[in-house]
């Protein structure tokens, strides 16, 4: 699949994403790379050591987290995005479930719309991510725990996003699945999905994998 100006061999080789928040409260990195600079630099490294594709975060959706605004999310990644777009010629992807977010970023020049609602949060997420032709990752997620099967409601989950893709009119090609370890699951729940991830090949996407060191 084509991510930026990038061919990604989903069905030959495996790829690494790095992670850029810029954000002051993510579990993992908060504070460290909310401001440009520390961000440009932050991104500058990954790619000197060999990341793929670079994901941006303006708000952290750790446990507990706090929703901020459209418009402060906004502000958070937009100039980073055009910055990053300015220097290098890595792919970029926008970690946002907000449709006037994803569309601030496609406007700045991103690649990929990375949903950890699965496009079932914001109901316009779907049409603009199709009218802008751009790549999409989508996460499964919901709002309880509870399964009365794991994995094959996880699959059923993912795809009923599918589905809101396609239907919306995005390529086939354009999609990739996400299992969404860490939300919605607990320690048990994410390691049974880590054992059994090659179960979502059946969706027929490829698969965008990110295992927390806090699982």
């Amino acid at each position: 699949m084509i991510i930026g100006n990038k061919n990604f061999d989903t069905k030959h080789h495996a790829y690494i994403m790095g992670i850029l928040n810029v954000t002051p409260d993510s579990f993992s990195d908060g504070g460290k790379y909310n401001n440009l600079d520390a961000a440009l630099k932050h991104a500058e490294q990954m790619i000197l050591e060999g990341v793929d594709i670079i994901d941006i975060g303006g708000e952290s959706t750790r446990p507990g987290y706090t929703q901020i605004s459209d418009a402060e999310e906004i502000e958070r990644v937009c100039k980073v995005i055009e910055a990053l777009k300015s220097r290098f010629d890595t792919p970029l992807s926008i970690d946002t479930y907000k449709s006037k977010v994803a569309f601030s970023a496609i406007s700045s020049g991103i690649d990929l719309i990375n949903d950890i609602w699965g496009f079932k949060y914001d109901a316009n997420m779907a049409s603009i991510v199709a009218t802008a032709g751009v790549a999409c990752c989508l996460m499964h997620n919901r709002t309880t725990d509870s399964y009365n099967n794991l994995m094959e409601d996880v699959l059923s989950d993912l795809q009923e996003s599918i589905n809101l893709a396609l239907s919306a009119g995005i390529a086939k090609d354009k999609i990739l699945v996400d299992p969404g370890i860490g939300f919605a699951k607990d320690y048990e729940t994410n390691l049974k999905v880590m054992q059994q991830v090659e179960r979502l090949q059946t969706l027929g996407y490829p698969i965008l994998l990110g295992a927390s060191k806090n699982l």
